[in-house]
């Protein structure tokens, strides 16, 4: 069985595309307070709403000393017109190659719907303290109230 990093282990630094063309990674965000949501496709009710919700209160994390990134496997050009679509302010990455920051992490994983099992993203957030250590795991996230129990965690870290 393979175990995946959890608290207080370094978040893996592995570079993942951004809308833009470039490439980020945790390691990029070194110094500040760090959530990666992980949400399992642009443009549907759920994710839309989640992203929505963590840009809302990008302000509010900046104030904390806590950057934000969205993840999904999603190509860069699919996010670019996500965040155009809906005003995003969350900056958002593709985590498309395999061996990628959601499989060391364990949130790409198989799924199961309508009695169909299929490998998908399972909407997980991770809170990573200022010198990249995990310091809190969300995992089967329910959307509503998601961004706001994030800031609060944040806001104590």
């Amino acid at each position: 069985m393979t175990t995946f990093p959890g608290v207080g282990d370094a978040i893996p630094d592995i570079a993942m595309e951004t809308p833009e063309g470039g490439h980020v990674k945790p390691s990029d965000f070194a110094g500040s307070k760090l959530v990666i949501f992980f949400y399992p496709k642009d443009d549907t009710p759920g994710c839309t709403t989640e992203n929505k919700d963590f840009s809302a209160l990008k302000a509010d994390f900046e104030a904390a000393g806590t950057k934000l990134l969205g993840v999904s496997k999603d190509p860069a050009k699919k996010h670019a017109r996500f965040i155009a679509k809906h005003g995003l302010t969350a900056p958002l990455a593709t985590d498309a190659e395999e061996g990628g920051l959601s499989d060391a992490l364990g949130v790409w994983a198989e799924k199961q719907m309508y009695g169909k099992t299929y490998m998908g993203m399972v909407r997980a957030t991770y809170l990573v303290d200022a010198t990249g250590k995990i310091a809190r795991i969300w995992d089967k996230v329910k959307v509503a109230g998601h961004a706001e129990d994030v800031l609060a965690a944040a806001k104590t870290l």
